[in-house]
This record gives structure tokens, sequence and C-alpha cells, in this order.
């Protein structure tokens, strides 16, 4: 997806909140947006993800499967929490069965499974915005945009989240996400920009797994709950088994984005605890 010279502004004479905006966002990344209050994050990604149009400019190559969570969570609609997600299912296209199941299924791995029929009007906020998130990640999205979509979650479904938004990147999705806590995915996003005044500015960002430390020197990835494939992993990687369940495994930098991919993709999945440069001894096969 493109956004070539996008500009917004709200009126025909309102100040403009983005002018001359240009962002790429190709399949498979990650891509970080920051910014003040109110500098037009928000808008940014209201744009990316078709729910405004640019006053100026153009948006190109979006793909048909975005999926998008606003700041607020409109909860006061007439549906129970697994009612929404069905309704919502159907309209990116699954039946319903398939809606169904996936509802269920992503309302427990977020721990809102025993709300599955409560009212979204009396749902709490950060439970609502458990099913803001699920609706997002129902029917696989090509584009996931993400507005302050951590807030109000408790540790655990923030970092189901975390492990969500690695799945689609690792699925070929792009993720375009906003967040205040500098520490939410730290290093792993493939592009970090800035709204400062009206502008969007590239950012340095922090090296991730394939480059930290040159496409040719080791990078350790530590991971727990799957198991070992019957066939040989990307790299092919090291690894050793720690006593706390985790494996770690270590390979060349150049091959980490197609380890974390099959990690991530097996079944099960596994969950990835970190990844960052090896500097000691590659561990035994």
């Amino acid at each position: 997806m493109n956004l070539q010279r996008v500009g917004r502004r709200y009126g025909l004479t309102g100040p403009w909140v983005l002018r001359d905006v240009h962002l790429g966002v190709p399949a498979g990344t990650l891509v970080r947006i920051e910014g003040t209050n109110g500098s037009g994050k928000s808008t940014l990604l209201r744009l990316a993800a078709g729910i405004d149009a640019p006053t100026e400019g153009r948006v190109t190559g979006r793909p048909p499967r975005t999926a998008y969570v606003p700041e607020r969570f409109p909860a006061a609609l007439p549906f129970t929490a697994t009612g929404y997600l069905v309704h919502l299912g159907r309209v990116q296209g699954l039946g319903r069965r398939a809606a169904g199941e996936r509802a269920a299924r992503w309302l427990e791995r977020f721990g809102a499974g025993a709300h599955a029929r409560t009212p979204l009007a009396e749902l709490s906020k950060g439970t609502g915005q458990k099913v803001a998130v699920a609706q997002a990640l129902l029917a696989d999205p090509d584009l996931l945009v993400l507005d302050e979509a951590w807030t109000g979650l408790d540790a655990a479904a923030r970092a189901e989240l975390d492990r969500a938004v690695r799945e689609r990147v690792a699925a070929g999705g792009a993720v375009l996400f906003v967040d205040h806590d500098p520490r939410r995915l730290a290093g792993e996003a493939d592009a970090v920009y800035a709204v400062n005044g009206g502008r969007l500015e590239a950012r340095p960002r922090a090296a991730g797994a394939a480059e930290a430390t040159g496409a040719g020197r080791p990078v350790r990835v530590t991971a727990s709950g799957g198991r070992l494939p019957g066939h040989p992993l990307p790299g092919p990687p090291a690894y050793e088994t720690g006593t706390d369940g985790t494996v770690t495994f270590t390979v060349p930098a150049a091959h980490s984005d197609a380890l974390l991919r099959e990690l991530l993709t097996a079944h099960p999945p596994w969950h990835i605890h970190g990844v960052s440069p090896a500097t000691t001894g590659s561990p035994a096969r």
C-alpha cells in the first residue's frame, strides 16, 4: 500500500492536519507511527485503513482485506460479544460457522471467553477492547491497522496481541500501529515514522533481528510451547533446550525472518520470548 502526497483537513477551510504525506507499507512489514497527542497519528491511520478519504493525494494498493482497531471501541451496540464478532466476520466474507469458530478462538486467546454471550454495553472497558482487537484479527487481514490497540488490555492480553502482530507479519501481512509505550515491539519494526507539524518524517530505529549485527552474523531466537519438526528449519539453526522449557535457536541473521515465520505458523505455534544478536558461541545442535 502507498500513500502519495496525501493531505487531510476537516472542512473546506479548516487547518491541514496532514500534508504531503508519502508512506509505503509493503506486505510482510511492521511499521510504527510516533508523534505527540494531537499530531495527526490517528488521522493517518484512518486514512491508511480507508476509514477516511484524503482531501488531496491518493492511497493505492490497499489490500481488500484490511482491518482496523480504533482508539475508542463503540461499545453501545446491540450485540453480544460473539454476536458482534460473527456479524463482523460475515461482513469480512466468512461463513457463519467459520466466523463463530474464529470468534470463540480469539475470545479465548485474549482471555475473554467467559464473556462470549455478554452484551457489549455491559462489558468492562478492557474486555470491550479485547473484542475490538478480536474483530480485526478474525479474517486474517492482509493489512492490520492498530491505533493504541493495547490500551486497556491486561498484561496477558497485551502479550497475546504482540504475538498476533508477529503472526500476521510472519504470514505476509502488513501491520501499521501506534502505541504510547516505546517498548512496544521494540526493535521489531521494519520502519518507524513520526508525525510532526502535519508532515511525516522517517525516524532511525533500533536494528531488527535480521540486520542487528550484519546479515552474516548470528541471531538468537528464544521460544517455547512448540514442537521441533521432522524437517530442517530455515538456516538451519543450532539449538539448545533450557531448564525452563524454552528452546534457543541460533541462526544466521539472513535466515532469522524465515525461522520466525516457521515457528509462528507451526502447529502448535511457538511463543517467541525474545530475538537478539548472538554474543556468545553457538549452542550445540
